[in-house]
């Protein structure tokens, strides 16, 4: 359903849409605001978390307990303090996603994927690196069951 200007309504242009009860502007160039920030799910905690489901200090404190009791050993091996700084030396070097630029979209890269993955024998060197967006690389890890065990 479209809405249109209400002052000219000899020139009925539409102004926007709407969808569910909420009124879109159809402008270019202003970016929509993030989401509503929510209470940290740490017990105890009353502090808001911008995007993750922890405040800054329990997102660390709960990465920490994942790597240490959850995370498969093995992977923490291969995922140490060596492969953080192989990470961020590509991602310096290539810091936007190289499916999107394939594309022709300019996104930056939030993740490095290992094109043939450790586990089936691939390594850290720059030929078997991608630095991908965190779409791209769920897409890409989804689609050869990596991830999942498929």
């Amino acid at each position: 359903m479209l809405l249109y200007n209400q002052r000219n309504r000899t020139d009925a242009k539409p102004c926007g849409f709407v969808l569910q009860g909420f009124f879109y502007a159809q402008k270019r160039g202003e970016m929509m605001p993030y989401k509503p920030k929510r209470p940290c799910a740490y017990p105890g905690c009353g502090r808001l978390a911008e995007r993750e489901q922890y405040c800054a200090e329990h997102q660390k404190a709960m990465d920490k307990h994942y790597n240490q009791y959850e995370r498969d050993p093995v992977s923490n091996k291969r995922y140490g303090r060596a492969w953080k700084r192989i990470r961020d030396r590509y991602i310096k070097s290539h810091p936007l996603c190289e499916e999107c630029e394939k594309q022709g979209s300019l996104t930056p890269a939030e993740e490095v994927h290992h094109i043939l993955p450790l586990s089936k024998g691939g390594g850290n060197e720059k030929s078997n690196l991608m630095a991908l967006c965190k779409s791209c690389h769920s897409r890409i890890t989804s689609k050869s069951g990596d991830r999942w065990g498929r």
